[in-house]
């Protein structure tokens, strides 16, 4: 058995300090969602309701999600407008694709608190983008073959004939009991400036980050390693499982991934490790829209939250097998990064931003 040394004084104050700069990184996770929701919610609905081509769909989806931060959040309001017609079911699937891809620009963000450690920017920079890249991937093979045979829209046709007219049930989001006294306290005083609670966001991030990775250097480093590692990541599928089934719980993916990139860059993690950790994140995040389309009740609202559930699946299956090329160029960017720290931004604007919203003007 491994036994960290609780008795120490100043060894429960470091997991004490630990425990609170995690709770700070959660709150400064959900102010920043927050406040690009205050910004961006209106000019995302809007965005989605202008969808009229499924390629520019899933760029619209990206773009969507990257300004609310919260995948979660644009499949519902998709779920949402498909359940009462106002959207088809061929434009709202690749809408969720790119909400899959969007999502990931979060734990990408939190790589960046550390940009000025070399070798930690280097390792942070790969856990994170590794999710950005098996997303982009698995929507450059799935998009063109639903486009072709609808295969997702077929299967989850069938499956959601047995869940209409069942009803749907509310979580209770521990996640959110937690953080939201703290968010409303922020949110109601600053509800005029959304970019301040940005910011603020912003700013307790990176000093939660910060502590973070320094206290986890002051434990015990080899049995807090050896304790994650026997408890959670010795087996891929005890790592799919944890992701699957705190995401559920959590219903944010974001948070969930967001959380293990400060483990990746103190090495206690390795980008192998996280990887089905990750895949179940994916898959736990389908439990939200699946609930809310339950609740709406209609058959191509739930056939929807089913083509979610089974995109990711099929991910799964795919890349699985090949996690290497994932995992390869991740390490490739992150090592770039190394050497040009300007490119970790360039990056982000790039992906998340700048080519999905040329794109989706250049369409239109």
């Amino acid at each position: 058995m491994i036994n960290i040394n609780f008795k120490d004084k100043k060894g429960k104050i470091k997991i004490l300090a630990v425990l609170f700069f995690i709770y700070v990184f959660l709150v400064s996770i959900k102010l920043i969602g927050a406040g690009f929701k205050g910004l961006g919610k209106e000019f995302a609905g809007t965005l989605i309701l202008t969808t009229t081509n499924p390629f520019i769909a899933l760029f619209i989806g990206i773009l969507a999600t990257s300004v609310l931060q919260s995948s979660s959040c644009v499949t519902s309001i998709v779920v949402g407008l498909v359940g009462v017609g106002t959207l088809n079911l061929s434009n709202a699937i690749p809408i969720v694709m790119g909400a899959n891809i969007g999502t990931t620009v979060t734990n990408t963000l939190v790589s960046l608190a550390h940009i000025t450690r070399k070798v930690e920017i280097r390792r942070a920079f790969a856990g994170a983008t590794v999710h950005d890249i098996f997303n982009l991937l698995v929507a450059a093979i799935l998009l063109p073959l639903e486009l072709t045979i609808h295969y997702l829209e077929y299967i989850s046709s069938f499956v959601a004939r047995a869940f209409v007219g069942i009803g749907g049930i509310k979580l209770l989001n521990p996640l959110k009991l937690c953080t939201q006294p703290v968010i409303n306290f922020f949110t109601k005083r600053f509800f005029f400036c959304p970019a301040g609670i940005i910011i603020l966001g912003v700013f307790l991030l990176f000093i939660s980050l910060y502590f973070i990775t320094r206290y986890m250097r002051l434990l015990t480093f080899k049995k807090a390693e050896r304790v994650i590692d026997r408890y959670l990541f010795n087996r891929p599928w005890k790592s799919f499982g944890f992701g699957v089934s705190l995401t559920a719980v959590v219903q944010s993916s974001s948070v969930t991934t967001s959380l293990v990139i400060p483990l990746v860059g103190a090495r206690i993690l390795s980008v192998e490790k996280i990887f089905p950790y990750v895949l179940g994140a994916n898959l736990g995040t389908t439990v939200t829209a699946i609930l809310a389309a339950l609740v709406i009740a209609t058959p191509s609202a739930i056939t929807l939250a089913f083509c979610h559930l089974f995109f990711n699946i099929s991910g799964i299956l795919i890349f699985y097998p090949f996690r290497k090329i994932p995992i390869a160029i991740s390490k490739m960017l992150a090592q770039i990064v190394t050497n040009h720290r300007w490119f970790a931004l360039f990056y982000i604007a790039i992906i998340f931003f700048i080519i999905p919203l040329l794109l989706i003007s250049l369409w239109r």
